[in-house]
């Protein structure tokens, strides 16, 4: 079941500078990599970003979610980056294929050459790039993104695996479209105006995610669903729901004793909820 979850452009409005805004969209890609997320989607609030938005937004995060030694290939050097050096490790753990390999011996790829004897060359970690077959009725571009079983490094023995490569997709949507995705499973909205969790309740949502997926939205700082979605907060959590379509408007953090909660905090703090065991 896919776990998707959608913050908005302003994401970084109130970061002091660059530096402190890349650490903080890192700790949103910690969050997402901690909790097995699928995808995020940044939706836009043009009246609330600041210098910082839509793009550096998306390439800080597409930046850390990509596997390190895939980082220069694919982005290059870029003014956004400046302080990638600050992003938290993802450590993301190693997926297992099926058989009997080593859990580290299935990789992501970039594909850096096309040959016309049905042959591609892949950067995927080695020293080297290395040349692997294309399977068949699998197609291949350059610069994409592929997995690579690699059952021995010296002498090296891999293989193209037809399957996408795992890890977390990045992209920019707009939320209706992200909520009508067949995919889009319970559709969550987070705020401090929704339906205060408890153990009841929460039963019943873990029980939804487990069988069919989620999407879980969330705001900025100072500017929370209700205000970004352009309705007034005070309204009814019925009102809520017909306004956008959510399943539910839920409050994770119930008395909170801060006046705000960072949007890395309510991701913790909401996604932590939403993985557990029933």
């Amino acid at each position: 079941m896919t776990r998707t979850v959608l913050i908005p452009s302003s994401l970084a409005r109130e970061a002091g500078d660059m530096r402190m805004a890349t650490r903080k969209i890192g700790y949103i890609a910690r969050a997402a990599t901690i909790f097995k997320v699928d995808r995020i989607g940044i939706f836009p609030d043009p009246d609330g970003v600041g210098d910082l938005g839509k793009e550096f937004v998306s390439t800080i995060l597409g930046y850390a979610v990509t596997p390190p030694h895939l980082r220069k290939e694919m982005w290059g050097q870029r003014s956004e980056l400046a302080y990638a050096g600050v992003l938290p490790p993802l450590r993301a753990s190693p997926q297992a294929g099926s058989g009997s390999e080593d859990l580290e011996s299935l990789r992501q790829g970039i594909v850096t050459q096309i040959r016309p004897d049905g042959c591609v060359w892949v950067i995927c970690g080695m020293q080297n790039p290395i040349s692997l077959i294309v399977p068949p009725n699998m197609d291949v571009a350059l610069g994409q993104r592929v997995s690579v079983r690699v059952s021995s490094e010296d002498p090296v023995r891999a293989r193209l695996l037809p399957e996408p490569p795992r890890g977390i997709l990045v992209e920019t949507v707009d939320i209706e479209s992200a909520l009508n995705r067949k995919d889009a499973g319970l559709k969550i909205a987070t705020s401090r105006y929704g339906d205060p969790i408890s153990i009841s309740s929460l039963t019943g949502i873990l029980t939804r995610v487990e069988n069919e997926g989620m999407t879980v939205a969330f705001g900025a700082p100072g500017r929370g669903l209700p205000t970004i979605l352009g309705f007034d907060p005070e309204i009814s959590l019925k009102q809520k729901k017909d306004c956008f379509g959510f399943d539910c408007w839920i409050n994770t953090i119930p008395n909170q004793a801060s006046e705000t909660v960072r949007t890395e905090e309510a991701m913790m703090a909401s996604l932590a909820l939403l993985s557990l065991q029933k």
